[in-house]
């Protein structure tokens, strides 16, 4: 039997909103927060606020690394990004957060890893891909860039073994009729399929399609038609999870309100390659507003270890 751990930040105006939150779930539909529902991980670097999770499990080590993207939005948006989009989107960090552990309760302190160049914008919403053909992992984010005057942005990659070297950053997907972020990918039945949030034509998620991790990528439009009723504008940060029972539900940041109102909503569909999801809110439940993460399937045994491990010398009580 697997579970689940949801790795998320909370949309909050205090110091403590954007930090390492944990959530645990037993069926992928119900969840509940950790350490009631405070920080398990604090960011004291770079902007000392974290955002946008992802964490991967390494097939080769069996080591856990979470990733974020190093930006203090809530609460420093006011200060050091005098409350500009465009300051953060050309002058914010160059740099991941990540954190490591072995057994998912023992982490290392938060360091930094810089992987874009001074020419990128803000680097955006990392999510990790293992590459099964070429052995390694593909660290992907959105970002803005100087060689269109940090106009739309694309999906970059960059590559590693290791989560210490990366290779320089290459395009891993532009849209040419608008910028792209927050992409997740998953491999399914040897086929690569990668979510992403459309700026425009639509201003909604899109799902993408590839042989190989690295792609090229082309449109599934059968997601389309599953988005049909979906508003635009107001979701993002797409996030899935593949069930037990082989069933996929994705996760969908809704941001069409201030504060505490937001949060992921779900859809379920039988597999990626179908495209056909069905939006399913009554059949989950969550403590809070979850805010753009990632879920890793873990064991009964590592449910237990991270439920009932002491917290309290982290985060708020």
């Amino acid at each position: 039997m697997q579970a689940y751990l949801f790795v998320h930040f909370r949309e909050k105006t205090t110091p403590d909103g954007e930090q390492v939150y944990f959530a645990l779930s037993r069926d992928g539909f119900h969840w509940e927060e950790v350490n009631h529902g405070a920080p398990v991980l604090w960011a004291y670097y770079g902007d000392k606020g974290v955002r946008d999770f992802t964490i991967v499990r390494c097939s080769d080590t069996g080591k856990f690394y979470i990733f974020a993207t190093d930006l203090s939005l809530s609460y420093g948006m006011r200060n050091q990004y005098h409350n500009s989009w465009d300051e953060i989107g050309r002058n914010g960090s160059k740099n991941f957060s990540v954190w490591e552990s072995e057994d998912l309760v023992n982490w290392t302190e938060q360091r930094l890893v810089k992987v874009g160049t001074e020419e990128f914008g803000c680097l955006w919403a990392p999510d990790i891909l293992y590459d099964r053909e070429q052995g390694d992992y593909l660290l992907h984010w959105s970002s803005s860039h100087a060689e269109n005057q940090y106009g739309p942005k694309k999906i970059y990659y960059s590559r590693t073994k290791d989560f210490h070297n990366f290779t320089e950053p290459k395009v891993l997907y532009q849209k040419a009729d608008s910028g792209v972020i927050d992409s997740a990918a998953y491999e399914e039945d040897g086929r690569y399929y990668m979510f992403v949030k459309s700026e425009g034509n639509p201003e909604k998620i899109i799902l993408l399609s590839a042989e190989h991790a690295a792609g090229p990528y082309t449109r599934v439009e059968a997601f389309d038609k599953s988005m049909e009723q979906v508003e635009a504008g107001l979701y993002e940060a797409p996030t899935a999870v593949r069930l037990e029972d082989g069933r996929w539900c994705l996760f969908l940041d809704y941001y069409g309100v201030p504060g505490a109102g937001q949060g992921y909503v779900p859809f379920v569909a039988d597999s990626l390659r179908s495209g056909e999801f069905v939006r399913s809110d009554q059949a989950f439940s969550f403590p809070y507003g979850f805010k753009h993460g990632t879920i890793l399937t873990i064991t009964m045994e590592e449910y237990d270890r991270i439920k009932d491990h002491d917290w309290s010398d982290k985060g708020y009580r």
